[in-house]
């Protein structure tokens, strides 16, 4: 098939329709349910295969074949709550002056559409060198368990992925992975009046001091440095009794020069307080700045940064593209929304970088 001007306009305004249905089917996290059966349906209308897993749905290429790597295009379908200062209605799908309003349109459902309609592109191609698998997950906005997690056991090994997220079609080559990690020191109870007890918040200062200077002698040169914040702590029962124990959590941003557990190491080496860790889910991710999309996306102009947000790249053990329509300024804002041109120019280039990757020509 050529990548003509019809066919991607044919394919903007397929992608359109289904967001337009999207935003007015309320998707918060764990409550997908009616989404997910508006791809379904979609998927179905085309007579696309899928396989379903909770909320996610995911398909494959007509020409499937084992012997070939695969490519992941995913993105979430899942919304935030819309927050109080909405002056439109979140549920429904308004257009003026070229754009597109409505809870999810920009964060992801702009991003979600296009590379639904990018994988209908390349649905029936026999010329491809690469399988193309498209999974639509949910409980990306919480870092859920039951999202694209349970799906990724379910697919065939990914060669790479592009993960839909709103970049204005910019190219994050690199994101930074969570921990968040739940300190206690410990001291002994005394009576304040006497010297008496070991103050467990004296302690944890110490320990706060060494969080607040310390720097992770590896830089990432799209990412920069690791990021601790401690941003919760709590000590003490009453004002005349010296506190036994105080607990903090440190907010870790960690880049692709370490892996979680070297980072969790690290701390606890340096500090005394007991460190534990929430989760060791939220990995740092990147891709090669050679890797053979990413210099497509250069050739085409587009700027390849590290991206400090988190997202369902997390979630993948493979060379991964964050990348999609849209501004991430505008997520989970008031009167959210999507250029209209934003879409169909993010259809455009998402089929334009996958030509030269996954196709004979």
């Amino acid at each position: 098939m050529v990548n003509t001007l019809e066919n991607i306009q044919t394919l903007t305004r397929e992608a359109i329709a289904l967001l337009k249905n999207l935003i007015e089917t309320p998707s918060f996290s764990k409550e997908e349910d009616n989404t997910a059966q508006l791809i379904i349906d979609f998927f179905g209308r085309k007579n696309i295969p899928f396989h379903t897993k909770k909320n996610n749905i995911w398909a494959y290429n007509l020409h499937f074949d084992e012997a070939k790597p695969t490519v992941l295009l995913n993105s979430h379908h899942d919304t935030v709550k819309p927050n109080k200062s909405w002056t439109l209605d979140p549920f429904k799908a308004i257009v003026e002056e070229n754009k597109l309003y409505g809870l999810g349109s920009n964060d992801a459902g702009g991003c979600l559409v296009s590379l639904i309609a990018t994988f209908c592109h390349f649905y029936e191609r026999e010329d491809l060198t690469y399988n193309i698998a498209i999974a639509t997950t949910a409980e990306e906005e919480i870092s859920g368990k039951e999202g694209l997690e349970i799906v990724v056991p379910e697919l065939p090994e990914i060669a790479f992925a592009i993960v839909g997220e709103p970049t204005e079609m910019h190219l994050a080559v690199a994101e930074k992975g969570l921990l968040v990690l739940d300190c206690t020191a410990k001291g002994k109870s005394g009576h304040a009046a006497r010297e008496e007890g070991e103050n467990a918040i004296y302690k944890a200062l110490a320990d706060i001091k060494w969080i607040t200077e310390y720097r992770f002698p590896k830089v990432s040169p799209t990412l920069g440095p690791v990021k601790m914040s401690v941003t919760i702590i709590n000590a003490g029962t009453q004002h005349n009794v010296v506190p036994d124990a105080c607990t903090f959590t440190i907010d870790v941003r960690v880049t692709d020069q370490y892996t979680l557990e070297e980072v969790i190491e690290e701390i606890q080496n340096n500090i005394q307080s007991e460190v534990s860790a929430r989760s060791i889910r939220l990995r740092p991710s990147s891709i090669p700045m050679d890797h053979a999309i990413v210099k497509k996306g250069l050739k085409l102009g587009r700027i390849a940064y590290g991206s400090p947000t988190t997202s369902d790249q997390a979630l993948l053990d493979c060379p991964s593209l964050k990348m999609g329509p849209g501004h991430s300024a505008r997520s989970h804002s008031a009167d959210e929304f999507i250029y209209l041109h934003e879409i169909e120019e993010g259809i455009a280039q998402y089929i334009t970088m996958l030509e030269g990757v996954v196709t004979k020509s």
